[in-house]
């Protein structure tokens, strides 16, 4: 098959719907198929399988400023590639997002596929959700990646989905090298926002007393300059900003924690199944979009949300107690098996198949 998945949102900017769709696409064409991401780019040129639309404009989403390619040349590139780009399917994640996947769903003469990522109502999504309505019935198979993600579109849009969840790219994770580390680390990687819960990690982070441990954190984001301002004094905490998919994956694998310490907003953890997948100890938030990846004590550490008296404890516990870390680690890596992004691209591709026959 020849498929299209088409993402709104910046491939320049570390987002999960952006690395879901990067995923799916490197997992489809490794089965065989020809597969071509069209999103937009701030910085990464075009290449055989990525056809940038263009640069991205920040627009408010979700709690967060999501990098959207919604330009007037850029939806002009959208509709031209979806329309000339000799599809049998176009995979649009988040269907109704303003710009590129309106466009796309519209300009398509082939059948459409969407999968929803959002997690949480707002009146501004209602409105939408209202004024688009009718674009609904142009899309034949609907997915999502929670039930929480399911319930929110079902909710604004109506209709039926099939709940399949992220995957993680083992295959990359496994031959992905090792970031040299010299002290005990714990790994932050995410956009640096209220509803991240940055702040949390890093005042529980600063209330351990031990001068041999080291916390990165990875992005960048709003927060940014006022973080950096309160951790100045803390040699401890290292600020890489934006970092690749190559080396995000090489400090997961060195990194002894990676946290996750998200207020709220999400729909599901695929920071958690990287952190698993790359063999670290996961320590995070109990809340929906986490708790439907991993059990507490089980895969990870959960604790509530904006508790950092019981994160640092977590955190502490990650460190102290060898058997459980050794516990959670292996149990995490088993559970990232069951979420490959291959067995998660097998499922789109027999609806894809179906949906063309």
């Amino acid at each position: 098959m020849k498929i299209a998945e088409l993402c709104p949102y910046s491939l320049s900017v570390p987002g999960g719907v952006q690395g879901q769709a990067t995923a799916l696409t490197r997992a489809m064409r490794r089965l065989g198929h020809e597969v071509d991401i069209i999103a937009p780019s701030d910085e990464l040129p075009a290449t055989e399988s990525f056809r940038n639309i263009g640069p991205s404009i920040r627009i408010p989403a979700n709690g967060s400023r999501a990098p959207v390619g919604i330009s007037p040349a850029a939806l002009a590139r959208t509709a031209s590639m979806i329309r000339d780009g000799g599809y049998d399917i176009v995979h649009i994640h988040e269907p109704f997002a303003p710009g590129p996947s309106l466009v796309g769903l519209i300009a398509s003469k082939v059948p459409v596929a969407g999968t929803f990522h959002r997690h949480g109502v707002t009146i501004p999504y209602k409105v939408l959700g209202w004024a688009l309505s009718g674009f609904g019935n142009r899309i034949q198979a609907r997915f999502a990646v929670s039930v929480d993600a399911m319930l929110t579109a079902r909710s604004i849009f109506g209709g039926h989905y099939q709940v399949v969840g992220n995957g993680v790219d083992l295959q990359a994770f496994d031959i992905s090298p090792v970031w040299p580390k010299e002290n005990p680390t714990v790994l932050f990687i995410g956009r640096h926002e209220h509803r991240k819960g940055l702040e949390v990690l890093i005042e529980a982070f600063i209330g351990i007393e031990e001068p041999d441990l080291t916390c990165w954190i990875a992005g960048d984001g709003p927060q940014t300059p006022y973080l950096r301002a309160i951790t100045a004094r803390d040699p401890r905490i290292v600020w890489l900003g934006r970092i690749s998919d190559a080396e995000a994956m090489a400090r997961m694998k060195a990194a002894d924690v990676v946290c996750a310490p998200s207020l709220y907003g999400e729909s599901f953890g695929v920071v958690l199944l990287e952190g698993m997948a790359a063999g670290s100890l996961v320590v995070a938030t109990d809340i929906a979009g986490y708790r439907g990846v991993a059990r507490d004590n089980v895969e990870a550490i959960l604790v509530p949300p904006n508790d950092l008296v019981l994160l640092r404890k977590a955190l502490l516990k990650a460190f102290s107690d060898d058997e459980l870390a050794d516990n959670l680690r292996s149990n995490g890596r088993k559970r990232a098996l069951e979420f490959s992004i291959e067995n998660l691209a097998k499922v789109y591709l027999d609806s894809f198949a179906t949906l063309i026959a």
